[in-house]
């Protein structure tokens, strides 16, 4: 019990530290399963919950962005609608586009959370300050993060990331909407 109480409290000082949250999008807001029509069309689903949980983090200054591999109209879409503040779609080199980012933003390693859950994501999870992962991410990534959630990717794990990161800094979500 003591040794959970020090892990909880090492990761609410990282958290209470974090102004941006950097997220990959294919399993970690989704589910990580492209959905193709008959004509080969992709689609993918996002929880409304992860879109909340974005919008509060906003609410209290902290950015919002994405860093992904794949290049998406729903993804742009969804970005629009969450006014996210950096979006940044086809990347082959996280880390590059992760160094324009900070640079442009002014921010340090230990104040950026990262959240993926496959292995082009490994070297940003190691060098951030908050690391984060699903569940149903790969095993060699879950060994590297600073926290696994509980809610899989595509199903609130965003969210359950956002809401960490409000409580860490001070704010209780029901001052929002009572």
């Amino acid at each position: 019990m003591a040794a959970g109480r020090k892990k909880r409290e090492e990761l609410t000082e990282k958290a209470r530290k974090i102004r941006l949250l950097l997220l990959d999008v294919d399993g970690v807001m989704t589910d990580g399963r492209l959905y193709l029509d008959d004509d080969g069309r992709q689609t993918r689903a996002f929880h409304i919950l992860d879109g909340m949980g974005i919008a509060l983090l906003r609410k209290i200054g902290i950015k919002v962005g994405i860093i992904t591999g794949c290049s998406s109209g729903a993804v742009e879409v969804r970005a629009r609608q969450l006014e996210l503040d950096e979006v940044h779609q086809g990347v082959e080199d996280k880390m590059k586009v992760y160094d324009e980012i900070l640079s442009r933003h002014q921010l340090h390693d230990s104040e950026v959370a990262y959240m993926g859950d496959d292995i082009i994501d490994r070297p940003l999870l190691k060098r951030v300050g908050f690391s984060v992962t699903v569940p149903n991410a790969h095993t060699r990534i879950q060994d590297t993060v600073h926290w696994v959630t509980q809610q899989p990717g595509g199903h609130g794990a965003v969210r359950e990331v956002a809401d960490f990161l409000l409580i860490a800094q001070g704010t209780r979500i029901e001052d929002f909407y009572g």
